[in-house]
């Protein structure tokens, strides 16, 4: 097919390929067929490893990559897709930004753009956010769920090797394969299986409940002169991670109490509870469905401005707890953050969506 006979000069195709498996292979391949140019969004581009997104951007792009020849990369652009869970604005802009950058314009005329996606995967939601684009479905691939691929994947070494021997061609292009087999074994990898581990745990804990349990969580965003105060995990999941102290509410607890009692018992910062509670400048519940390891948890939040000074308020360190420290808002990270919690820290202090050089 000539250039002349494509229908579309742009075919945009948003996902988060965790890992690109022949359901997406079959989208992009009828995105090819029908437009000039083919743009890859791939989302969560800066999230920290976890079992949700076990892979970065630049790995993601080798796999899919790998699935094409020279001729189709070459009308292939994939692009990395900052979230932004609690503003589809930012999202939407974003997303536009990119298109246009990459779309241009063609012989003086606009271009013909459309949203490309399997027909279950491609949501009415999308579409609404984007109507000035055409809407184009495929047939979905059935048998084939990312999420089901990534537990095989980290249940244990042993599961890995035998799906990737046997299972894995029904789900996955020859290239993929050959890059989670080069994975497997990894530091990465091996951090993984522990967090499924202790997923795997927690569900067996609560599977007798009478229904599906939500959890209730408190998270403090404490700032003062350009820091926020964070801790290192120390423990699986997202060990090795940033995270804003917090942790679950007791049964007779308020939630702002239950917040001022982990900043006092896990993080010893030194800063009168009358303090704390003059600075607080805001409150909001997180409550994107998949922000947490665990399954549906909430996270109410509240943001605490401490007056300027050129002493931050001193920390003590827990024994046998995550290490508190106070974190210039220049090194904030998304892939350094556990969870959602770039996002949260996002939210109260209106950082930039392309905030840390993204």
């Amino acid at each position: 097919m000539s250039p002349a006979d494509h229908d579309f000069d742009c075919l945009v195709f948003i996902g988060r390929f965790q890992p690109p498996h022949l359901g997406h292979l079959a989208v992009i391949n009828e995105a090819l067929r029908h437009a000039r140019q083919v743009i890859v969004l791939v989302g969560s581009a800066w999230q920290a490893r976890s079992l949700r997104n076990p892979w970065r951007f630049d790995e993601r792009q080798a796999q899919l990559r790998s699935c094409f020849d020279e001729e189709e990369n070459a009308r292939l652009e994939i692009v990395p897709l900052l979230d932004a869970l609690y503003n589809n604005d930012v999202w939407v802009r974003d997303v536009q930004r990119k298109v246009r950058d990459i779309a241009g314009h063609h012989h003086a005329r606009l271009p013909r753009i459309g949203l490309i996606g399997a027909s279950r995967g491609q949501s009415s939601y999308y579409l609404t956010l984007f109507p000035q684009w055409e809407s184009v479905s495929v047939p979905l691939v059935d048998g084939i769920s990312a999420s089901q691929i990534r537990e095989r994947l980290f249940r244990s070494l042993s599961s890995t090797e035998d799906y990737l021997s046997t299972g894995a061609t029904h789900d996955l292009p020859p290239g993929v394969c050959d890059a989670l087999r080069d994975f497997a074994g990894s530091d990465a990898h091996l951090q993984l299986m522990e967090e499924q581990t202790l997923l795997d745990q927690y569900r067996r804990a609560w599977a007798n409940a009478p229904y599906p349990p939500i959890f209730v969580t408190v998270n403090a965003v404490v700032v003062q002169s350009g820091h926020v105060l964070l801790v290192r995990r120390t423990a699986a999941p997202g060990k090795g991670l940033l995270a804003l102290p917090g942790g679950f509410v007791n049964p007779h607890e308020r939630l702002l109490d239950a917040c001022l009692r982990e900043l006092r018992e896990r993080v010893r910062l030194k800063v009168p509870e009358p303090v704390l509670k003059g600075s607080l400048r805001g409150q909001r519940l997180f409550d994107e469905p998949h922000r947490s390891w665990r399954g549906r948890t909430l996270a109410e939040a509240f943001y605490f401005a401490l007056r300027p000074d050129q002493q931050l308020p001193r920390l003590k360190p827990v024994k046998g707890g995550d290490h508190a420290r106070w974190v210039p808002l220049a090194e904030l990270e998304p892939d350094s953050l556990f969870e959602d919690h770039f996002f949260i820290i996002q939210n109260f202090l209106g950082l930039p969506a392309d905030f840390g050089g993204i």
